[in-house]
């Protein structure tokens, strides 16, 4: 592991600094929040520089062959880099009970263990062993069309994405899309504003919305839109293998 690779101050007690009530606000509001600054400068470049180092990576994806959008990306293999393995392991014990909260709001019965190792045995039960935690790079003219992170029947309800690259700075354009599908209503677009090492929290498939007769489901996709200039990099954090 490159010496960038380690954290100069662990994650883990970053998170213990965030505001873990509003953020859940936000995310039953609007099925997205924001946790600023994640990882500093130097944990961000160092990641990034993973990007060609080939035998990180169990397979490599360009985006236009199977009509995803434009740019690429590459599934980390096991085991995971270690800053990468200690955000997948420490970010899920403080989403989890949202994630079961949700999934008792949505009448769905399956509920989630509370340490990430648990929860991935599970998915190794179920078939699905392949890691997905990814990088994707972007360069001008790419763009990501908006899809769902699924990858098998036992998925988490919640992922994260830490952008890498600096807006204004290093790129331009690239804004990370949520929309929302809202039953009987027209969608809703959202452009979560994000700086380098922010991460942004969001839903994977399907949010429960507080309505006057109960709780109904509302499903999002998520996309990027397109680059005008440079390179945009971003961490994809995903808690459930892929089959």
């Amino acid at each position: 592991m490159t010496p960038s690779m380690t954290p100069s101050t662990p994650p883990w007690p970053r998170l213990q600094r965030v505001d873990w009530p509003a953020l859940e606000q936000h995310l039953d509001e609007n099925g997205h929040a924001v946790i600023a600054g994640l990882l500093d400068t130097s944990e961000c470049a160092g990641l990034t520089a993973l990007y060609t180092e080939s035998d990180r990576f169990r397979s490599r994806v360009v985006m236009a062959r199977h009509g995803f959008g434009r740019g690429e990306y590459q599934y980390f293999a096991y085991p995971l880099p270690t800053l990468v393995d200690t955000l997948r392991r420490n970010l899920y014990p403080r989403l989890v009970p949202i994630a079961n909260r949700w999934q008792a709001r949505l009448g769905k019965e399956r509920r989630f263990p509370a340490e990430h190792s648990a929860y991935l045995a599970q998915c190794h039960d179920h078939g699905q062993c392949r890691p997905t935690p990814l990088l994707l790079r972007y360069r001008p003219g790419d763009y990501n069309c908006l899809h769902q992170d699924l990858y098998g029947d036992n998925w988490f309800p919640l992922q994260v994405a830490v952008l890498l690259s600096a807006p204004g700075k290093q790129f331009e354009g690239g804004e990370f899309v949520l929309t929302e599908q809202r039953p009987r209503r027209q969608s809703r677009a959202m452009v979560p504003p994000l700086r380098q090492g922010d991460a942004l929290v969001f839903a994977v498939n399907q949010r429960p919305v507080a309505g006057q007769r109960g709780d109904y489901r509302v499903t999002l996709r998520h996309g990027v839109s397109e680059l005008r200039r440079g390179e945009r990099y971003t961490l994809g954090l995903i808690f459930h293998d892929a089959a």
